[in-house]
């Protein structure tokens, strides 16, 4: 496959994404929009407000230079740009914010179709691009934080549902890609260890902690090694967890083998900012 052809999948994911947010986003009732996420110091609206700001860039509008007053949950320079965007957008109705989401993405899903990008790394635009991001790493993770953004809307109205979907799967696994990171640095593994990630709906996947103390995906001759410890789960669950949403629910995750190591991988999961 080659680049056009990955960056024109990341693009239609994404816009399947942005579908079902704003659908969904349709059907929160008025007394609904307070109502808090698993994120820090953000509502529905809040969630809201800061899909509107980031799709709004990229449509090529200008970042609101605003206020932000208390906001012990805005962390860093990134966090405090990030709430700019929701505090700009505070006073504005439900409906505002779905059409600002639904015209941005128009726009840039236009421009994406009439000049498809080719090199996936070539810099991203915008503010994006200012961080150094990348444009493929920009198509991956627009879908990534839409379809979360819908998942965080969707636990806090009660709401379940689009875990099995394109934007479902793309996330799940982009996340699982984190994994021998978590294991051998965040959880501490020894080396030698072996940790097995067992995710509803998606291949297995295999971590060995090398001498050099680093993690690494196994090889095709490692990945039926017993393993020293194995986490199975649904997707929804590893999603809160890679996510940092929340712990899991009482009886989502099974452990077996070293439950010491299978417990402090669980700890050190979130992979999110």
């Amino acid at each position: 496959m080659t680049d056009q052809e990955r960056l024109a999948s990341l693009v239609a994911v994404w816009w399947e994404a942005v579908d079902s947010f704003t659908r969904l986003l349709e059907h929160v009732g008025e007394d609904q929009w307070a109502t808090p996420t698993d994120l820090p110091g953000w509502d529905v609206h809040a969630v809201a407000a800061h899909t509107a700001h980031l799709e709004a860039l990229l449509a090529g509008r200008d970042h609101d230079e605003v206020e932000i007053g208390e906001a012990p949950h805005a962390h860093g320079s990134m966090g405090r740009f990030t709430e700019q965007g929701v505090a700009a957008r505070r006073s504005h109705d439900p409906d505002a914010l779905i059409t600002e989401i639904r015209e941005s993405t128009t726009a840039r899903h236009t421009q994406l179709l009439a000049d498809p990008p080719t090199d996936a790394s070539a810099p991203a635009p915008g503010a994006f691009g200012a961080i150094g991001w990348t444009t493929g790493l920009l198509l991956r993770n627009r879908p990534l934080d839409v379809w979360m953004h819908e998942q965080d809307v969707r636990r806090a109205l009660d709401l379940p549902g689009n875990l099995d979907s394109a934007p479902a799967r793309h996330a799940t696994d982009y996340l699982m890609e984190s994994l021998p990171y978590v294991v051998a640095k965040r959880a501490g593994a020894p080396a030698g260890s072996v940790l097995r990630l067992l995710v509803v709906g998606h291949d297995p996947v295999t971590v060995v902690v090398g001498d050099d103390g680093r993690g690494r995906a196994a090889g095709a001759d490692e990945a039926h090694a017993a393993p020293t410890a194995t986490l199975a789960m649904d997707r929804e669950t590893f999603v809160v967890l890679a996510g940092g949403r929340r712990p899991a629910a009482p009886g989502r995750v099974e452990v077996t083998g070293d439950r010491a190591l299978g417990e402090r991988v669980l700890a050190s999961m979130r992979v999110t900012p």
